[in-house]
């Protein structure tokens, strides 16, 4: 009996002697299961930010359309073409066109009207912090009844007029072409519609629009002045002529054809 109990406890202490490597082994498989759902919620986690994240920016390019757009130009006025009322005859209105922006900047008018209204110039490139006064023109149509007073604040013109501005480098040529070949670069600044103003009645408006229109003008006889005598030309690379001898030479060559 005694060689009985004796076996049976050598058998228990060789069962327990082998508890630590179930322990050690258990513990790992919990350990790398604990693992494997950690990595698992974490490429879960990474799966379901990508998924926001493609929808943010998918938001934000559609709030991006919806922004207006970004202005290069300042008008002055902002959105009106102001025309003194004269029927039956040929009107003018300005604007003040800015570029605020940092690059040179092609403008263009349009207008729904071509064959009764005209810009003058019709486009130009300004460069940045320039700034142009354009002038417009407007045949003005007598009412239907001469006898019937018309109140201009009733009065609506169906025309319109467009300005667009297109980003250019500095150097390059305005070409009306730009517009067209560019077109997904082009900006629409404002659309004007067209008011009238009595020029029978004083209006602060109608001030301004004379201010304006001198300022046009003196530009324009600005423009047509030819540029300053600054010395003798140059003409290639550093040839200079001397325009006394260009005069007498012309002069002799006269002499020569007349005898």
């Amino acid at each position: 009996m005694a060689i009985v109990n004796r076996q049976r406890r050598s058998s228990e202490r060789k069962l327990f002697s082998l508890c630590p490597f179930w322990l050690s082994s258990a513990t790992m498989n919990n350990s790398s299961s604990s693992s494997s759902t950690q990595n698992l919620n974490h490429n879960g986690n990474r799966h379901t930010e990508a998924v926001p994240a493609k929808r943010s920016k998918t938001v934000s390019s559609v709030a991006r359309s919806l922004l207006p757009p970004l202005r290069r130009l300042r008008l002055d006025p902002t959105n009106k073409l102001y025309f003194p009322y004269k029927p039956g005859s040929q009107v003018r209105s300005a604007i003040r066109l800015k570029n605020t922006s940092k690059s040179h900047v092609a403008f263009k008018f349009q207008t729904t009207a071509p064959k009764s209204c005209f810009m003058r110039p019709p486009g130009g490139i300004l460069a940045p912090g320039e700034s142009i006064i354009a002038t417009v023109f407007k045949f003005v149509e007598r009412p239907e009844n001469d006898d019937v007073q018309v109140d201009l604040k009733d009065l609506k013109s169906k025309v319109k007029f467009k300005i667009m501005s297109l980003k250019v480098n500095a150097g390059d040529e305005y070409l009306p072409e730009l517009f067209d070949e560019q077109r997904d670069q082009v900006t629409v600044e404002r659309i004007l519609r067209v008011v009238f103003l009595d020029v029978e009645r004083p209006n602060p408006a109608l001030e301004k629009l004379k201010h304006q229109l001198a300022e046009a003008e003196a530009a324009l006889e600005a423009r047509k002045k030819p540029p300053p005598d600054t010395g003798p030309r140059v003409v290639g690379e550093g040839l200079v002529i001397d325009e006394w001898k260009e005069r007498r030479e012309k002069y002799l060559a006269r002499q020569l054809v007349e005898g």
